[in-house]
């Protein structure tokens, strides 16, 4: 198996990498430097001099905030971008695997969000996502959407990779505590892509961690006390009080209705994962300070 990954610079693109290079497949890896995913001559000249029989898809723009105030930049990246992989891979028979979000939710659901369930984005974020689900699926008939979130793992940059290393810092930190999410692990997606990979049946799939989910609130006080630190750190408040640009989905915890009908074995915990890359996390910290 010859796999292309896009966005290999990112959080979930790095663990792509890792994960397929474990099982002994050529990889060839391209940040958003080396490959711009919405630039068809680059990707359909890149797809053919590879010869890949798969491509995975990690690229995006993810700056939920950011995307609010640049349209069209989102538009490009998260909805032209796996519709120009898609065209790509028909032309040379390639399967695509693009990754997306649980933000196409609008969070009004108790309880989990299935495949049945209506997309219904609320930000301009959300909404480039799913238009790049749809377009992807429309252009190329072997197409895998995943839809995960509250992603964290190592060399990460958003809140749950970040929380431990900062109150080791010192820094007071808030936690939201009415937002509702299914934490997932980078490696262990990364693995689940891999064996989807492996299946070959497109279709869209929910992808996270085993667990009921969380807020971030109890997330960071999970890792904190994991870690051995003090939760002190932590100010509980509403997401509403922080005034970000972007709504985000008061509940966007996910469940996928295939894995097990395909034969998937389950996910590990969220709180498993967590102990793992804590764990991790001290290992490393430990190496530096020797």
């Amino acid at each position: 198996m010859k796999v292309i990954v896009t966005g290999a610079a990112g959080l979930v693109g790095r663990a792509v990498v890792a994960a397929f290079t474990a099982q002994d497949k050529l990889v060839a890896a391209f940040d958003h430097a080396a490959l711009d995913i919405s630039d068809e001559s680059a990707v359909v000249s890149t797809l053919a001099s590879q010869s890949a029989d798969v491509v995975i898809n990690c690229a995006a723009w993810t700056d939920v905030d950011g995307c609010e105030f640049d349209q069209q930049r989102a538009h490009r990246a998260n909805a032209r971008g796996p519709e120009v992989l898609a065209l790509a891979c028909r032309k040379v028979g390639a399967l695509l695997v693009t990754i997306s979000t649980d933000y196409v939710f609008d969070g009004e659901k108790e309880g989990f969000y299935t495949q049945r369930d209506q997309p219904n984005p609320q930000s301009v974020y959300a909404a480039s996502k799913l238009e790049g689900e749809r377009r992807a699926q429309t252009s190329w008939a072997r197409t895998i959407v995943v839809r995960s979130g509250y992603i964290f793992g190592a060399g990460g940059t958003n809140f749950l990779s970040t929380v431990v290393e900062r109150a080791r810092r010192g820094e007071r930190l808030k936690v939201i505590n009415d937002s509702f999410g299914t934490p997932t692990y980078a490696p262990h997606l990364a693995q689940r892509l891999y064996r989807l990979a492996e299946l070959d049946l497109p279709g869209i799939f929910h992808i996270v961690s085993a667990g009921k989910g969380v807020s971030f609130d109890t997330f960071a006080r999970t890792a904190l006390k994991i870690a051995g630190l003090d939760d002190e750190l932590l100010e509980s408040v509403p997401l509403a009080s922080l005034n970000r640009p972007a709504p985000r989905p008061r509940n966007s915890r996910l469940s996928c209705l295939l894995s097990e009908a395909i034969g998937l074995e389950p996910m590990p915990l969220w709180t498993d994962a967590l102990h793992d890359f804590v764990s991790q996390g001290l290992r490393a910290s430990q190496s530096r300070a020797s």
